[in-house]
């Protein structure tokens, strides 16, 4: 974990980099915001999504193992 943390910082203060690339670390970043997005969305819309057939029940539990 160490020599993950001292390559991130190597390359977020290397002072060379050319204009069109990019941060490994900002490419990461910017992957896990929009999983989280996603994520997001399809929680939000969940019941839309049932309803258009999107979401299925094949792994629903039965309401009798469900809570009051």
């Amino acid at each position: 974990m160490i020599s993950w943390l001292r390559a991130a910082r190597v390359s977020m203060i290397a002072p060379n980099l050319s204009a069109g690339e990019a941060s490994p670390l900002l490419i990461l970043t910017v992957i896990v915001l929009a999983l989280l997005l996603a994520i997001l969305e399809v929680d939000m819309y969940s019941a839309d999504l049932h309803s258009l057939g999107l979401m299925g029940d094949a792994f629903s539990i039965d309401p009798a193992f469900k809570g009051p």
